[in-house]
């Protein structure tokens, strides 16, 4: 990769503070497709984008509109603007660039004053640089910051409470999560702040001061029970419990969601179920986790049938993917800290017939997480280095899906289970 390229890229995920790319889902370069469409007017395709971040192998540079495109994202008017701004000289370098022959009165009156200006630009920089420096360092710990969800329901509004009168500017941001498009200007003077959130999980708050993040903690958004939706931005359509909770399943029949006027094509809509904050927390060094899940769409665009089960802890969450056996190279493992992409390792133990039921599974065992597919070893990676605990479930749909006999134990005792 080009060393420019590579620093731009940096920016970018600067910008974003979406957490190292190398943990980033296809979900999260289809979101940067969107960001940048909206920023730019050009649309970068996802597969683009994941080719530019090297999730596939790619051997050919990108194309100068792509290349423009990403410098304006990154807030530069262009790639080669971009290229001479990391050329740029120290302002004190400025300085003594100015010739000595600038002040001999052999030149003419209009040239004399131009190096004047000059001279005079380069001091106002000095200057700037030299304000900035003075400034009195951010300290984090003359900040406050605290949150309060509001109820036990989705959608649920939670207060933030917080002090940022030490900010040495008026630009205070309070980001809901990881995601920058959360982030929503606050006063300086005020000390309260509320934000809606739309689906359950476990996400950290930040406090910025400009872009210094200054304070930020972890805030879990519950469900009361199981939570049924369907994904619509910005706001998801939920169901109804008798829309999807059965006496022995979690199931959403295809009427139910084109009822709604959502279509099925040509992209199906993904479902998903999801229970958070309802059990003891499991630590993942001692968890066995298994469920049967079944993917009832397979028309059109929705051959893959793609699916996931995802477990959500107090750190990165576990991402089980699945799909039918044709599409295993679009999977994605997230394992806590570790990612493993279908384009660089065999997920195919991850894919199966999901017309009928699949068993699927997880267990820590040996300083080990070993993945499951109807009782055979999909794969296994190495426990996380730092301590996480799952605090929720959740199952996701491309199209529409039921699950099942969904067991968590704790070092082999019963935690949870349903159906």
């Amino acid at each position: 990769m080009l060393p420019d390229l590579e620093n731009l890229l940096g920016k970018i995920e600067e910008k974003l503070d979406w957490g190292k790319s190398s943990g980033w889902q296809g979900r999260d370069f289809e979101d940067l497709n969107e960001l940048i469409l909206e920023q730019t007017g050009v649309s970068l395709s996802a597969s683009t984008l994941r080719r530019i971040w090297g999730k596939v192998e790619y051997k050919h540079l990108p194309s100068s509109t792509t290349l423009d495109t990403l410098a304006k994202f990154a807030g530069f008017e262009s790639w080669r603007q971009f290229q001479k701004t990391k050329k740029l000289q120290q302002p004190a370098t400025i300085l003594a660039a100015v010739p000595p022959t600038a002040v001999k009165n052999t030149r003419k009156p209009w040239t004399k004053m131009a190096w004047v200006a000059v001279a005079a630009l380069a001091i106002a920089v000095v200057s700037i640089f030299a304000g900035k420096k003075s400034r009195r360092p951010i300290n984090p710990s003359e900040y406050k910051f605290s949150s309060k969800p509001l109820t036990r329901d989705i959608p649920n509004s939670v207060v933030f409470t917080y002090d940022a009168t030490a900010a040495p500017s008026d630009s205070i941001f309070i980001q809901q999560s990881w995601d920058s498009r959360t982030r929503t200007v606050v006063g300086k003077d005020l000390h309260q702040h509320t934000s809606i959130y739309y689906e359950p999980g476990y996400y950290k708050a930040k406090l910025f001061v400009d872009t210094v993040l200054v304070q930020e903690h972890p805030l879990l958004i519950p469900t009361n029970g199981w939570l049924g939706l369907i994904e619509n931005r910005p706001v998801p359509i939920y169901l109804k419990a008798s829309e999807f909770i059965s006496k022995d399943s979690l199931n959403v029949e295809v009427l139910e969601i084109t009822q709604k006027n959502v279509s099925m094509q040509p992209m199906p809509p993904e479902v998903r179920f999801s229970n958070v904050g309802n059990f003891d927390p499991v630590p993942v060094s001692s968890i066995s986790f298994s469920a049967e899940i079944k993917n009832k769409f397979r028309e059109g665009s929705g051959a893959c049938q793609m699916s996931s089960i995802v477990l959500i802890t107090d750190g990165n969450p576990i991402i089980i993917p699945l799909s039918v056996k044709g599409c295993a190279s679009d999977l994605g493992l997230l394992s806590v800290d570790q990612f493993v992409s279908g384009k660089r390792a065999d997920l195919s133990g991850f894919t199966a017939n999901l017309a009928t039921w699949a068993t699927i599974s997880c267990k820590s065992d040996s300083g080990k997480i070993h993945y499951y597919v109807n009782d055979k070893l999909a794969y296994e990676c190495p426990l996380p280095k730092k301590p996480v605990q799952v605090l929720g479930l959740s199952f996701a749909f491309s199209g529409t899906g039921a699950v099942k006999n969904i067991t968590l134990l704790n070092n082999g005792k019963q935690v949870f289970h349903a159906f």
